[in-house]
C-alpha cells in the first residue's frame, strides 16, 4: 500500500506521469498516516483542505501532460515559522498563536509555482530557539526511531526544525522545509536518520521565515536521500527582489552526475581536529573513521586540518544569537500584532504582560541577556567582541578552502553532525535549554557563522538502533561538488531512512 515510500521524488513524478499513481491518492495517504502516527506530534497543523485542491489541480496538469516541474503533486511540510498565506503560522508560541498571514514566504510561494503539495505546518521549538523540538506549545516532538513511542522516555527528534524531520523520516511527507540558524537543520536530520541540507547563506530567500538571527538564518531542506534535496533546492533558490541578503546572481539549477561518473581523485577531504571533542561517543567517532577510509580508499586525498577558533565559536554563537533575538522579539508588543494582554491599565503595563504571557522561559531568557549584553557598558566586550572572533572563526575556514598550497587546500571538511545518538526525552530535558544547544549545536552552528553550506547525511545505525550520521561542509556556492560527495558517500553506505517498522506504527 506504501510501496511509493521507498520511491525517490523522481520515481514518484515518473509514476505520475505513467498514471501508475495520482497525486490525490498519494496526498489522501499521507492525510491518513499523519493523522496515524498522531503520537509523533510531527504535525501541528494539517491543511487537507488546501493539500487536495493541489493534488486535485497536479492531476489535471500530468493528464494533460503538462506538469509544472520535478516537484508536481510532490507532498510538502513546512514549518511552522515559514509564512503561509491563509494558513496559521504560530513559531510554536502563545504570543503568535492567532496570526494568519496575508502572504507567502518565498519558499512557499516557489513551492506553490512548481506544483508541490502542502501537507501542513510542522512542530518547532518556540520562535527556534532550541535543539530538541521539546520546547512548544504544542508539546515535543517524538523520533519514529524511538523504541517505543507510547512510553514517556521516547527519544527526541532534534531540534529545532523537529517536526519536519520526524514527518520526513516517518514518510509523511516526500520532503520538509526547516530553518537552519544553528543546526536547527542538520541537527535533527541527524538524529531522524534523514538527509539536511543547509545552503549557502544568502542562495535561498529568508523573506517571510520570521527572524530568529538575521545574520544566520537560512532556509533548509529535508528529504530521505540527497537527490531530492536537490529537487527541492532547485526549486526554491534564486535571487529574491522581496530579501536583500540573496544573492544576486542568477541561480543555475543543480545536476549531479551519474554515479558512476562520481570521480573522488582530485577530490580533497579535510578533517578537522578540533571536532574531535568532548562528548564524541565512541560510535560517532568510529563511523567518521570508517568514511574517512572509505573516501581515502576510493581515490580521495584525505588529511587532517586545523580550524583553530572552533572552540571559541559556540560561545560566540551564543552572544550573537542572544543579541540578535533581543532587538528581532521587540516587535512583539501586543499592539500590532502578537497576542494581547487583558491589562490595558497602562501602555507599559499592556506591553509587559503581553509578552510575559506570549513568551517561554525560554525566550524570555535570551532577550534578556541580549539586552543586557546590549547595554552600553558592555557593548565593546561581548558585542564588539564577539563579532570579531566570528571574522576569524570565518577566516578559519576560508584559509583550508582557499590555501595557496595545492598540499593545505581542500574541497571538503567532513565532522560529526551530532556527538551522540538521538538522546532519551528525560536525559534531553533534564538539562537547561543553554547547555541543550551548547551540546546539540557544536558541531553544526561554526558553519552559520561563516554562511558556507553543509549538509547531514545518515551513514548507519547505532548499537541500540538509532540512526548515526555525518556532516560535510564546502566553501560558499560549493554546492554541486558537496551534494555530489554527500551522494557517493549516500550510495556506498546504502542507509535506509524509513524505519522497517513504519507499518507497525502506522497501526498502533
Amino acid at each position: 500500500m506504501r510501496r511509493h515510500l521507498q520511491w525517490s521524488i523522481k520515481q514518484l513524478t515518473s509514476s505520475y506521469a505513467d498514471g501508475q499513481l495520482s497525486p490525490r491518492r498519494v496526498a489522501e495517504q499521507a492525510l491518513e498516516d499523519a493523522v496515524n502516527l498522531k503520537t509523533l506530534n510531527a504535525l501541528v497543523r494539517l491543511t487537507p483542505e488546501e493539500a487536495r485542491q493541489q493534488a486535485l489541480e497536479s492531476e489535471q496538469r500530468y493528464q494533460k501532460k503538462q506538469p509544472n516541474s520535478s516537484l508536481d503533486g510532490v507532498t510538502i511540510a513546512i514549518k511552522d515559522n515559514f509564512c503561509t498565506k491563509n494558513v496559521h503560522t504560530t513559531c510554536a508560541s502563545r504570543m503568535l498563536q492567532d496570526f494568519v498571514p496575508p502572504y507567502d514566504a518565498t519558499v512557499c510561494s516557489r513551492l506553490r509555482q512548481a506544483g508541490a503539495v502542502l501537507l501542513g505546518k510542522t512542530n518547532m521549538d518556540q520562535f527556534a530557539m532550541g535543539a530538541g523540538t521539546v520546547d512548544s506549545i504544542y508539546g515535543p516532538t517524538k523520533n519514529i526511531w524511538s523504541e517505543d513511542l507510547t512510553e514517556n522516555n521516547w527519544r527526541i527528534a532534534g531540534g529545532s526544525s523537529g517536526g519536519s524531520a520526524s514527518a520526513v523520516a516517518a514518510g509523511l511527507c516526500f520532503a520538509g522545509i526547516g530553518s537552519d540558524t544553528g543546526g536547527s537543520t542538520r541537527n535533527p536530520a541527524s538524529y531522524c536518520g534523514v538527509v539536511g541540507l543547509k545552503p549557502t547563506y544568502g542562495l535561498v530567500s529568508r523573506h517571510g521565515l520570521i527572524p530568529l538571527v538575521n545574520s544566520m538564518d537560512v532556509p533548509g531542506i529535508f528529504a530521505r536521500s540527497v537527490s531530492d534535496c536537490v529537487e527541492v533546492l532547485n526549486a526554491v533558490a534564486g535571487p529574491d527582489g522581496k530579501d536583500s541578503t540573496t544573492i544576486r546572481q542568477p541561480f543555475t539549477k543543480l545536476q549531479l552526475p551519474e554515479l558512476d561518473a562520481i570521480g573522488l581523485g582530485a577530490v580533497r577531504i579535510g578533517i578537522p581536529k578540533e571536532y574531535h571533542c568532548n562528548g564524541l561517543s565512541a560510535e560517532v567517532l568510529e563511523t567518521w573513521t570508517k568514511v574517512a577510509d572509505l573516501l581515502e580508499c576510493a581515490g580521495a586525498s584525505v588529511q587532517q586540518v586545523s580550524l583553530p577558533n572552533t572552540a571559541a565559536s559556540i560561545f560566540v554563537y551564543s552572544i550573537l544569537n542572544q543579541c540578535e533575538v533581543a532587538s528581532n522579539m521587540a516587535r512583539y508588543d501586543g499592539i500590532e500584532y502578537g497576542h494581547r494582554a487583558a491589562d490595558e491599565r497602562s501602555t507599559e503595563q499592556l506591553y509587559a504582560q503581553s509578552r510575559a504571557e506570549g513568551f517561554n522561559n525560554v525566550v524570555k531568557t535570551r532577550i534578556l541577556t541580549g539586552n543586557f549584553l546590549l547595554l552600553r557598558k558592555n557593548y565593546d566586550h561581548y558585542f564588539e567582541k564577539a563579532l570579531r572572533v566570528r571574522r576569524l572563526i570565518a577566516e578559519d575556514f576560508a584559509k583550508v578552502f582557499e590555501a595557496s598550497s595545492k598540499e593545505d587546500r581542500v574541497d571538503i571538511l567532513l565532522t560529526p553532525t551530532t556527538l551522540t545518538e538521538a538522546p532519551l526525552y528525560n536525559d534531553f530535558s533534564s538539562l537547561s535549554n543553554r547547555d541543550q544547544c551548547a551540546v546539540q549545536d557544536f558541531c553544526t552552528q561554526p558553519a552559520n557563522m561563516a554562511g558556507i553550506p553543509a549538509v547531514s547525511i545518515p551513514i548507519r545505525l547505532s548499537k541500540a538502533g538509532l540512526p548515526l550520521s555525518l556532516q560535510l561542509m564546502s566553501r560558499s556556492l560549493n554546492e554541486q561538488l558537496l551534494l555530489s560527495v554527500a551522494r557517493w558517500i549516500e550510495a556506498q553506505v546504502a542507509f535506509d531512512s524509513l524505519d522497517h517498522r513504519l507499518e507497525q506504527k502506522l497501526s498502533l
